[in-house]
């Protein structure tokens, strides 16, 4: 039987290269991000579906990110309008990935807001990704166009590092080296795979 374990974290807490740790390990990472991306870049199968919704917010490249931020930025309405295009597509992406991957032992789901979603609801343990405040802080901070105003708002929409640590079977700390989050990955992977799967 499949464990299914959902890979979380707030922004700038490194789960995208937790991520990768785990894939480099041979464990199947669906990556719902990508799946957006996907699903929104040329030839994408929501393309049409969003321009009929958000007109002028698509081209040749598929979904313009920032025209369709600024459609739905402020608007609880539209938000809800284009979540009801884009997560029955991820859906059905992520239903496939773990189709093909049914004889896994252990398959990561990589969803950056699994609480926030209700996506915990579907995975069988989790693991957060976590490191110290600041270090979050000036990781995010770097990031090119990233303001101070944007990472507050971007938090307000996440649940707090804290809740999503007392939620999670696994905390992996990314504060340290890469080394050390490595082990911590492995320990996950061990766990899970070991005979009562955790």
């Amino acid at each position: 039987m499949t464990i299914i374990l959902g890979l979380t974290g707030s922004i700038g807490m490194g789960k995208s290269t937790v991520a990768a740790m785990f894939a480099e390990a041979g464990v199947p990472v669906f990556d719902a991000d990508a799946a957006v991306h996907e699903l929104q870049g040329p030839a994408g199968r929501i393309v049409a579906a969003i321009e009929a919704r958000f007109p002028d917010t698509t081209g040749p490249g598929g979904v313009n990110r920032a025209a369709l931020g600024e459609a739905v930025f402020g608007e609880p309405a539209a938000l809800k309008a284009l979540e009801a295009i884009v997560h029955p597509a991820v859906a059905e992406e992520r239903a496939a990935f773990l189709a093909v991957h049914a004889d896994s032992a252990l398959v990561v789901l990589d969803v950056p807001l699994l609480f926030e979603t209700g996506g915990w609801r579907s995975v069988d343990r989790i693991a957060v990704v976590s490191a110290p405040v600041e270090v979050q802080r000036t990781r995010v901070l770097a990031r090119p166009g990233m303001t101070e105003a944007r990472f507050v708002d971007i938090l307000a929409k996440q649940l707090p590092d804290a809740e999503k640590r007392a939620r999670a079977d696994f905390v992996i700390p990314t504060g340290g080296s890469l080394d050390a989050t490595r082990a911590a990955v492995a320990e996950v992977i061990a766990c899970l795979r070991g005979p009562a799967g955790g």
